[in-house]
């Protein structure tokens, strides 16, 4: 009989030992591919990070003359007026801003319009992308993109916020050095994609005062 007693509490522990090992295996295998739902919903498999898709970095910013910053997860404090910079050995200004970021990072529409012109520069700016505004008035030009948006097209309507491409160092742009070169031209009638005047893009975005040209 205590033969007995001892080859059921054998089992017993057997039988539980058993249990909660697979019960282990069960929640590494589920951890380390990301199963369940995030603390921000995300779907199984799909778990967003803080470093791939914070929420709080993702929000659209639009600065005092309404215009998105154009690069997810700057904020205004991050700007630099580089709109009067000497480029070309001194031979032109800038006449835009650099907007720093880490490669890969989502450019946006800083404003509705439509896309005119998708662009390569090999010596220039790269991958392009001229947005003309819906009342023909104003060009928002963004270039050394690492890529286009997925189906972005020549005239395709965007909104404000819209996907445009991604930050990049295409172009003559400084390999170690990633970024969103961000233009604004102010337009006449007819001129076409490539012409009008430059405006700061820096008191638009950030406030404050501009740098003269």
């Amino acid at each position: 009989m205590r033969r007995f007693g001892l080859g059921a509490v054998v089992v017993f522990t057997a039988i539980v030992t058993a249990v909660l090992t697979s019960l282990f295996w069960v929640a590494a295998y589920n951890l380390g591919r990301g199963g369940g739902v995030d603390k921000r919903g995300a779907a199984p498999g799909n778990v967003v990070t803080e470093s791939s898709e914070p929420d709080e970095d993702r929000e659209l910013v639009v600065g005092p003359g309404g215009l998105a910053i154009p690069v997810a997860g700057i904020r205004p404090g991050a700007l630099s007026d580089t709109y009067t910079q000497a480029r070309a050995s001194g031979a032109r200004s800038h006449d835009a801003i650099d907007i720093m970021a880490p490669a890969g990072t989502p450019v946006v529409a800083a404003a509705e319009g439509v896309i005119e012109k998708l662009f390569f520069s090999e010596g220039g700016g790269g991958i392009t992308a001229y947005v003309r505004s819906p009342d023909q008035r104003w060009v928002y030009y963004y270039a050394h993109l690492q890529a286009y948006a997925p189906g972005l097209r020549e005239g395709q309507r965007v909104a404000r916020g819209d996907p445009i491409g991604t930050v990049g160092n295409t172009g003559n742009a400084d390999p170690a050095g990633p970024h969103l070169h961000f233009a604004v031209h102010r337009m006449e009638p007819g001129e076409s994609w490539h012409d009008g005047d430059a405006v700061n893009p820096y008191p638009l975005l950030a406030g404050g005062s501009a740098a003269s040209r």
